[in-house]
């Protein structure tokens, strides 16, 4: 049985553990940073992520800024259509909105190897450990032990036991956190909104200018996002309301698709739009992923003790505000800067980390569910099937500032707050 102690064991490399890291070792937290992953290999899943202004800053601010550009595109504008291309309103994003910072679009394997070679060059090679499961942890009174299991390359657990022990334990594993099981024990299955989605990347020329996200349709059946990764690559997120989902005990973003299920929804669509062939970028993937659209209930408590939860372990939110990852990046900073001001009291920081994160946190994940901006869709679907020639013939001003509101609530922060606030960098030392 082997015996380590980091200060600070992470549990989960994705997006949001290897944010956390990063951020503790830019903090001068600890340089005993660990990090375990189940999987044995990291490898580049999934397909495109959405990086908003608020989470860019802060991958900027720990020296990243160069390296996501040169993995990402930029978008310009959000544009919302019907299903034959007819414009409904236009949001401009990051720069082109106000902020300091861009909006980027970037497939999510090439974010996390951005962050992970900046982990193995910061925090050395033996930072990340993969293929250990976390099975439980016992609290104690100097902070954690950490009972894990070794993956064998079969897949299962049957390989050694192995304990850590740690100051502080950080739950960045997901939607099926083992940390949040431990502290919120008998919680149950993800809670699904009816709605099945399918992911793929294509190669092919960016569609319209290059630099517009696209939303066509809407859930009366099926809606679809569309939108340019940069590299001659363009992601596309099929959404349709569906009887039944897949599994929702062991859904993941490496579950496998079939472009069978997901084309009759799209089969006869020619939209209007320059570029945008939705039948042919649905066949030209070369991989399909399929995934219910899933969240949890929001909790009221992040973590006790030695303890906490971060990301999508924290707050899983439905995918409709391109937001989720963002959020993992900025609890990652918040993380790193309240235990910094707190070095000798690591159980006082991630209460004040919780406290700073929680309600702002929660109340994106409600505003998700919350679905306006889906049932004006719907709407403009119920009001015009055939389309329109100006928006303002199907929904009055009223219903399209609900649109704009939506936004805000769900995948922006204010313009000028975010442009001015101070750093949330802590100087070493």
């Amino acid at each position: 049985m082997l015996r380590e102690r980091p200060h600070v064991l992470i549990v989960g490399a994705g997006i949001g553990g290897l944010s956390t890291a990063l951020s503790l070792h830019a903090a001068g937290v600890t340089d005993r940073v660990q990090l375990v992953d189940a999987s044995r290999r990291l490898r580049p899943l999934g397909a495109g992520i959405n990086l908003q202004p608020h989470a860019v800053r802060e991958l900027t601010e720990l020296g990243l800024g160069d390296r996501l550009a040169a993995v990402s595109a930029e978008p310009q504008s959000l544009l919302f259509t019907d299903r034959h291309g007819n414009r409904i309103v236009a949001h401009p994003r990051g720069r082109h909105a106000g902020y300091a910072w861009p909006q980027v679009s970037v497939h999510r394997g090439d974010l996390q190897g951005v962050l992970l070679e900046a982990v193995h060059e910061r925090l050395g090679p033996t930072a990340v450990r993969t293929g250990l499961a976390l099975e439980d942890y016992e609290e104690r009174a100097d902070g954690v032990t950490a009972r894990l299991r070794e993956r064998t390359a079969d897949g299962d657990r049957a390989g050694a036991e192995v304990r850590l022990d740690a100051d502080v334990l950080v739950g960045a594993d997901g939607l099926y956190s083992a940390v949040r099981r431990h502290l919120h024990p008998g919680e149950g299955p993800p809670r699904w909104n009816g709605i099945r989605m399918w992911r793929g990347v294509t190669a092919a020329p960016a569609p319209l200018d290059g630099r517009t996200m696209v939303v066509a349709g809407s859930y009366q059946p099926a809606r679809i996002v569309v939108y340019p990764l940069g590299r001659g690559r363009v992601n596309w997120v099929a959404e349709a309301r569906a009887a039944r989902p897949a599994a929702l005990s062991d859904a993941d973003w490496s579950h496998e698709g079939r472009l069978a299920d997901v084309l009759p929804y799209y089969q006869d669509w020619r939209l209007d739009l320059d570029g945008i062939d939705v039948p042919g970028l649905l066949r030209g993937a070369s991989r399909i992923l399929e995934y219910p659209m899933v969240d949890r209930d929001p909790l009221d408590c992040w973590g006790r003790g030695p303890a906490t939860l971060l990301g999508d372990a924290a707050h899983p939110m439905l995918p409709v505000g391109s937001n989720g990852g963002s959020q993992a990046v900025v609890d990652a900073r918040v993380l790193a800067r309240e235990l910094a001001r707190r070095p000798d009291d690591p159980r006082a920081g991630l209460r004040a980390y919780e406290t700073a994160r929680r309600a702002p946190a929660n109340a994106i994940a409600s505003a998700c569910r919350d679905m306006a901006l889906d049932r004006l869709l719907d709407t403009v679907a119920e009001r015009a099937p055939e389309g329109f020639d100006r928006i303002a013939e199907v929904l009055t001003e009223a219903e399209l500032r609900v649109l704009r509101d939506t936004m805000r609530r769900t995948t922006d922060q204010d313009v000028s707050e975010l442009n001015s606030r101070p750093s949330w960098s802590v100087r070493p030392g």
